[in-house]
Order: structure tokens, then sequence, then C-alpha cells
């Protein structure tokens, strides 16, 4: 550390820099022997670590050798190839390299003029993803629409809402707030996230309509029908509706041609969200998942999931862009310029609910940059095909039972004995520390989720998890 000004050097960076490398790339070669959960109590972690901050700087190795020693074994491994639980959360060195650029140059890119770069990176790399996806031209920045990278697919959710709630009121809920007569529609396995949009928005948990599904866990278009025509014969005004390509709980989808044609008849903003199983579009295979998806107001995934980009990054589309934009944007005359002003440029603060902004299209250009469409293509298959042949073994098992369908890279199941069983498998897979899988419920059972999408996970490492399964299995 210097001893003069106390910010560390560029030669020190240099050093410190290279070494935090090396350190990632042991981690990275290393992660699959660790334990996939921490074994560590509540408190654990906290109690290794000084209650106070150091009176004098300390040196980086202090900090490298805490980092080995207290928070590494503190972690759950989202990044092991035997992490199967919740949803995929890969990333790749690309895309951690590209964030190393973003926080080191520390780019504020909330409108064109502070960092031109910034901006026209970020709608470049928008509409080479709407092309990887094969989005309609809808949604790429030469028409109407267009794209904007979110930190999350609850935000796109909330900025979806929030430009529906704009539009139903002609822009004056923004001024007056919301009277209690706007209503929102989603399946009953529609992510929570959906729920506190309404909240945050001012319609209110009480104006959700929660769909009932099918026997395959999509949203039922006839009762979404019936819901829209019975709140407009109360005097109610529907103004958005999700519908969901990959839920989170069985990666069900929503049929998304029948809900469009319904919210172009009642005039309801359709927002798609795709956050989980959206990544599978860059396979031409898999786009019949989107049938339906030019009749969308927006649409959002997740890079930051199933296509090997650390989060956060979420890419939002809008099929009309005049609604986000004048719901969302407040000009202060510090913000000012001419660029702006001339309308020949993008501002981003006005997509988004802050007003300051990351570069993340950084790393998502190098991400793709790096694997090109042949690369994605290849792991998103892979990732499929491990996914389909565990769902067979499942299928031949004669103590299991496919929960679910399994469209991608999903695989929901329980014991034939029922929950009792159900949960004493789990409980013997995530406690030996080989393997994390995850749980929900369905048709009010337990089920187990397998989840196949980390970056190095091999057909290897599918099949000792089933090992596994099969062990707490044969102990019942």
């Amino acid at each position: 550390m210097s001893s003069t000004s106390h910010h560390m050097t560029p030669d020190e960076f240099r050093r410190w820099g290279h070494e935090t490398v090396d350190w990632l790339a042991r981690y990275m070669e290393e992660v699959e022997g660790l334990p996939v959960v921490s074994a560590a109590a509540p408190g654990d972690v906290r109690a290794k670590l000084p209650s106070a901050p150091p009176e004098r700087g300390e040196p980086f190795s202090a900090v490298l050798r805490d980092l080995d020693e207290i928070i590494v074994p503190g972690l759950t491994h989202w990044q092991s190839p035997n992490f199967f639980g919740y949803f995929p959360a890969n990333t790749s060195g690309p895309a951690a390299l590209g964030e190393l650029l973003s926080a080191g140059m520390n780019v504020q890119g909330m409108l064109w003029a502070a960092s031109p770069a910034a901006t026209e990176l970020e709608t470049l790399v928008m509409d080479w993803v709407a092309q990887l996806l094969g989005l309609p031209d809808g949604f790429r920045s030469g028409s109407a629409g267009g794209g904007v990278i979110q930190d999350s697919a609850s935000s796109a959710a909330l900025c979806a809402l929030l430009s529906a709630r704009e539009r139903a009121t002609g822009y004056a809920a923004n001024h007056r707030g919301c009277d209690g007569t706007l209503t929102a529609y989603a399946s009953t396995q529609v992510h929570s996230s959906v729920e506190k949009a309404v909240r945050v928005a001012g319609l209110g948990s009480d104006q959700l309509r929660l769909i009932d599904v099918d026997y395959e866990y999509a949203l039922r278009p006839d009762l979404l029908e019936q819901a829209i025509r019975a709140d407009e014969d109360a005097g109610l005004r529907p103004c958005y509706a999700v519908a969901t390509v990959g839920t989170t709980s069985s990666n069900a989808v929503d049929p998304l041609r029948e809900i469009g044609e319904i919210c172009r008849r009642h005039g309801v903003w359709l927002h798609v969200d795709a956050a989980q199983a959206g990544t599978a579009a860059v396979c031409p295979e898999f786009r019949h998942l989107h049938d339906g998806l030019g009749l969308a107001d927006s649409f959002c995934f997740d890079p930051h999931k199933w296509m090997f980009t650390n989060f956060d990054c979420d890419c939002f589309f809008v099929a009309d862009r005049e609604p986000l934009i004048r719901t969302l944007s407040i000009l202060p005359e510090y913000l000012r310029n001419q660029a702006s002003e001339s309308g020949a440029v993008i501002d981003y603060r006005d997509w988004q609910i802050p007003l300051g902004r990351r570069f993340r299209a950084l790393k998502l250009w190098m991400m793709i940059r790096h694997y090109g469409v042949e690369g994605l293509q290849f792991h998103v298959r892979r990732h499929v095909a491990l996914a389909q042949r565990f769902a067979d073994w499942v299928r031949d098992d004669l103590d299991f039972v496919l929960a679910a369908p399994v469209p991608l890279n999903l695989v929901c199941f329980s014991h034939r004995a029922g929950d009792a069983a159900t949960q004493r498998v789990m409980d013997h897979v995530n406690g030996s520390g080989r393997a994390f899988i995850s749980h929900t419920r369905l048709s009010d059972r337990l089920v187990l989720r397998v989840c196949v999408g980390q970056s190095q996970t091999e057909e290897r490492h599918v099949k000792a998890l089933w090992d596994l399964i099969r062990e707490g299995a044969a102990s019942l």
C-alpha cells in the first residue's frame, strides 16, 4: 500500500490484479472438489471477522488470505458443476473479464453524452441478442421499440407494469396515483416479482388476478378471458398481463399466441417473462416456445442465468419505446445537453428505474464475441440433452415419477412413496456436500428440481447426481 496517498498504485494494482485473476483461475479449477453447500451455521462467518474496521489499511495479501480461510468456506458454490438447484447462474471467463474492465473504468452510462460508447455498445449488443434469439423485428433499435439491459427480470416486470399503468390511464397515474381500478393478470405459477411489482406500482396485491393453469402448469387462456371480462363488467380497467416462458417451478410455457390475442382485444399490455428459459432460443429448434411473441408489448430474459454472463444482466425489450420513456423520464436542468435535445441519441436513464447505470453491455458483448452463435448453441443443446437423459432415468425408475413435462433443462420429479420420502432423498443429496438440488410444490406435492445449466457440468456430474439420488432412495 502506498505510504503517501493511501491509494493502491498502478504497479500495486498490476501485481494484485494478477494475483486476483490467478486466484479466480484456481477457483474455477478447484470448485468441482469443494462442498457445494456450506456447512456454516448462522453467525459463523461474521464471528471470524473483526467487529470494527481496521484503523490502518491492511496489505492486500491479508484480504486474499481471509477470502480463502473465511469467505469461501461460507459460500454455496453456484459455479460448481454439481450445482443443480434453483436455476442456472453460470458465468464465464470473458464475462468475468468484462466485469473487471467495467469496474475499473467505472463508467456512468445514464446519458449518451456521459459516455457515448456505453450507450451505443448497449444498443448494438441488444440488437445482437435480438438476432441471436430470433426475436420479432419490432424489438430492435431500428424500429419503434428496442432493448435495454436491466439488473434483473424483477426490474423488467416493474418497468413494463409502470408503462402499462400509464398507457391505461393516459399517463395520469404518474401525477395523481392509482385510483384502485387497474387490474393485472398472471398464472398461479408466475414468479413472485410480479406481485412485488403490482405492490410497488401502486396497484396493490388485491388487484392481481392469478389465473389457474392446465395439467402442464401453463396458464389457461379461457380463464384469462373470463377474468378480464368480469373485471370490465365490474367497471375495472385491465391493464397488464404476464405470460411466462419457463416458469420457475416447472419450466412451464404459457401459450403466448392465445394470450396475446386476448390482450390485444382488450387493450392489455402483455409482458413475456422468459428469465430462465429465454436463452434456449439461440437454438432454432427451441424457438417454437416463443410462438406469438410478436403480440407482446415487452419481453425479457436473463443472460445471467443460462447465457454465461455473470449477474446482473437482464435483457428487456419493448415493441414501442414511447410509453416506457414517457413513463420514466424526468429531466432536471443538470442533465440537459445538446445531444439529448437533438433527439438523435438514446438516453437509457429513461428506460429504467434508477438514474445511474452500470456498463453491463461490456461483459455481454465480450461473452458473445468469445462464444459466437455456434458456441452458445453447443452448450445449450448439451445442457438440454443432459437433462433429457436424466428425465429418461427417472421415467425408467420404479421409485420415482416425473411431476411435469421436461421441455428444456429442468427435470421435476418426486418419490412415489410421497412427500416424506421425497424430502429424505433431498436431504440425503444436499447433506452429502457432493451435489445440490432444490424443491417446489406442484399439485400440492413436494417435488424435486434438477436444473442442468452450469458452465462446467458434464454427463459424469449428472450421472453422479443420479447415483446419489438412488443411494438416498435405497436408504429409505
